[in-house]
């Protein structure tokens, strides 16, 4: 269908920025300034929670910031959980990015949400983010009681690189033995060749411009070899035990071709799957709500799923 007329006012500002900033900076922005920007054009709505806190898991190279949600106070009682990894390409955002979305998946799925902090490229380049990403994951559905967690209902989430690290995270437990109940995969990197039919048509103007996102790839993987499947999951094999998901989707979405090709992949290996294209909008519409009606009605698709994945054991809360 059409551009829907809120991706068409959205583009519209969202040009009028990108050409001040190529302007100032004379090219390709610096990575700190992109940093600075994002999260800052659009600020969210917040639903308050009777539980946020700032913790942290162990990691290969550190500990590994985590922030947590609960729609009920911590002495209510374990709560099946979602962890879940921001977009940004690997290498910008992070959990204020993401903190409304998590609210949100926190109130409505009726689940304590752990957003991670993972450490982002050109710092600290592949596979540091899928190492952080999945010590969290570990760390919540091995020792669930440490967490406040029913053991068993431990749900995996992500945005766009976000969504990559989701996928891969959902494959290693597959592999390593660890039961997740669900991946949710929004608008998901799946895979690093680049070549798909909507990366041509919707390289430039749409949002997620291409060469930006090839760019970030190329800060994030460094020397690794663009076949790895904890870079490209598409191209992984799907083990037995791999969680069933959930693939969101933006029809003028550079991403738009692999996340479904990777919906396809999970299905014919044998892999429970849903996937949902919401037509006439871009990249980010999952995150601005206040921007896109079809943002708030994929959300409330995500929630349904989650509430579903966990069997009835959600639960509801009451913001203070």
């Amino acid at each position: 269908m059409p551009l829907h007329p809120q991706a068409e006012d959205f583009l519209a500002l969202l040009a009028s920025w990108t050409a001040a900033e190529e302007a100032a900076s004379g090219g390709e922005p610096p990575i700190e300034d992109m940093r600075r920007g994002i999260g800052a054009a659009f600020p969210a709505r917040r639903r308050e929670l009777p539980h946020v806190a700032d913790v942290s898991v162990p990691g290969p190279g550190g500990p590994v910031p985590v922030r947590v949600y609960r729609p009920l106070p911590a002495a209510a009682g374990p709560l099946p959980a979602v962890v879940y990894l921001h977009g940004g390409g690997w290498v910008l955002g992070g959990v204020d990015e993401v903190d409304a979305a998590c609210r949100e998946l926190a109130a409505g799925a009726g689940c304590a949400v752990f957003s991670v902090g993972y450490r982002l490229a050109p710092e600290h380049p592949f596979p540091a983010a899928v190492d952080d990403a999945w010590a969290a994951v570990a760390s919540v559905a091995r020792d669930p009681r440490r967490h406040g967690v029913l053991p068993g209902a431990v749900a995996v989430a992500g945005d766009s690189a976000g969504g990559n690290l989701a996928a891969v995270v959902a494959l290693l437990a597959g592999e390593r033995g660890v039961r997740l109940a669900h991946q949710l995969l929004v608008y998901p990197v799946t895979d690093t060749a680049m070549d798909t039919p909507s990366w041509a048509e919707y390289g430039r103007g749409y949002g997620l411009d291409a060469a930006t996102l090839a760019r970030f790839l190329r800060l994030y993987r460094g020397g690794a070899d663009p076949a790895d499947p904890r870079l490209a999951p598409l191209r992984a094999p799907v083990p037995g035990g791999t969680a069933p998901a959930t693939v969101i989707t933006a029809e003028y979405d550079i991403l738009r071709d692999e996340g479904e090709a990777y919906a396809r992949r999970l299905e014919a290996a044998g892999v429970p799957v849903e996937m949902r294209r919401y037509d006439g909008v871009v990249h980010s519409f999952f995150l601005l709500p206040e921007v896109f009606d079809a943002g708030a009605e994929a959300m409330a698709f995500a929630v349904r799923r989650l509430r579903a994945a966990f069997g009835g054991r959600h639960r509801e809360g009451t913001a203070p």
